[in-house]
């Protein structure tokens, strides 16, 4: 089948290369893609949030197959439109997608489901907001309401990083996603991203991973999209994932089904787990990123067929085929990202690196140049490698990093350090 990845980042980059592991991929266009990408793929110019266009160009280019990346042209309601021009979509619609697109929403859906999370307030006035924080134990978590690309969350530690961080919000620094606040209890315990399938009617697991968000070496420093992960997660057991899947997960399907808005795509649950109790932290309605990388990785080719049967509705009759492996990404970064970074700077060694099914340098922020490849943003390449242990999967990430001559990048030394 003819098919159209939409996104550009090390997510899109490691969908693109499992959906070439598999016999059934006869031609793959990702829009608009990166230079890493382009290696092993046609790129393609697109505006990703225009659905009417993405639709056009799929039939332009005979395509049959959507894959939809990243959450802006989920929330924007491009799978809705790409299904009313008759197309097979991997993704929800924009009313589903509002799961991460309103944390509001989420909290909304958690209270009507009865799914464990975190005690919140919402609100759309600064003072209000401050007058509720003055009601509250410290740390506490505030969070811009709609999509702010990973960024919109701040741990405060003090009333005035709270009150930094709501006049942050309201005053613009995240644009429209702060226009409202939510504040949330800061819950303790160990994090881990738990990822589902579902067809509207089936919820098929396919996989757990830990997630690394603080910049800094043993989760110090500021919220980061993400500065590394591995797979499969150990504090999220058997018996943990089958009490998300019961307290949490199948719950909020059931009632996004009442509400007619049935969810079709990936779910990506992040969990705070403590005790043995998962607790909903956010839903995001497509892959993690770095998550996917590692999850790709260990899925291979059946990623695709994975992604398929959610389109078509067959998830009742398939079934996820694990190896005994774990993965591992890190993801190498701009310095002063995620703060000010400077763009441009030339990577050498990518062109020389060893890569097959086992190690992957997935690129998330990377343009082509006359000499090879430059950083184009924050998070930039993604070195991912997969092994019968976390420790061999360890190893083999960090000596892909150890090739790259990149004086303009930093990586954080001690991904895994939780599980190892």
């Amino acid at each position: 089948m003819n098919i159209l990845i939409l996104g550009s980042g090390g997510r899109e980059h490691a969908l693109a290369w499992a959906a070439l592991q598999n016999p059934k991929c006869d031609k793959l266009i990702v829009a608009p893609g990166n230079a890493g990408i382009a290696m092993i793929a046609e790129c393609a110019s697109l505006d990703i949030t225009d659905g009417g266009a993405v639709a056009e160009f799929a039939g332009e280019n005979n395509i049959d197959f959507v894959i939809i990346g990243p959450e802006a042209p989920l929330a924007a309601g491009v799978a809705d439109r790409l299904r009313d021009a008759g197309l097979l979509v991997f993704g929800p619609s924009a009313a589903a997608a509002r799961l991460e697109a309103s944390k509001s929403f989420t909290k909304e859906i958690c209270d009507a489901a009865n799914a464990p999370t975190a005690a919140y307030g919402h609100f759309t006035h600064a003072e209000d907001a401050r007058d509720y924080l003055r009601t509250q134990s410290l740390p506490i978590v505030v969070k811009a309401d709609g999509l702010a690309a990973g960024k919109g969350v701040i741990i405060a530690e003090t009333l005035e990083e709270a009150d930094a961080a709501i006049d942050d919000m309201f005053g613009g620094v995240f644009g429209g996603a702060g226009a409202e606040v939510v504040i949330e209890e800061f819950m303790r315990g160990e994090e881990a991203s738990f990822f589902v399938l579902c067809d509207g009617s089936t919820v098929l697991p396919i996989g757990t991973a830990q997630d690394h968000k603080r910049v800094g070496a043993g989760d110090t420093g500021p919220n980061t999209g993400g500065m590394g992960a591995y797979s499969p997660a150990p504090v999220l057991s058997d018996a943990v994932a089958q009490k998300a899947l019961d307290e949490i997960i199948r719950p909020t399907m059931a009632e996004m089904t009442r509400r007619g808005t049935p969810y079709h795509g990936v779910l990506y649950a992040g969990l705070m787990i403590e005790g043995g109790q998962p607790r909903l932290v956010e839903y995001n309605v497509r892959f993690g990123d770095p998550e996917c990388q590692v999850l790709m990785l260990r899925l291979g080719a059946q990623a695709l067929d994975l992604m398929h049967a959610c389109a078509e509705g067959r998830l009742a009759e398939t079934r996820v085929n694990w190896a005994e492996d774990h993965a591992m990404t890190v993801v190498m970064a701009a310095k002063g990202y995620p703060g000010d970074y400077e763009k441009g700077t030339p990577i050498n060694g990518l062109k020389a690196l060893p890569e097959d099914s086992f190690r992957m340098m997935f690129h998330a922020g990377t343009t082509a140049t006359d000499t090879g490849f430059a950083a184009a943003g924050g998070r930039v390449l993604n070195a991912t490698a997969r092994g019968a242990s976390l420790q061999e999967a360890r190893d083999a990430a960090y000596a892909l990093l150890e090739q790259i001559d990149w004086p303009g990048g930093f990586y954080r030394p001690d991904i895994g350090w939780r599980a190892l």
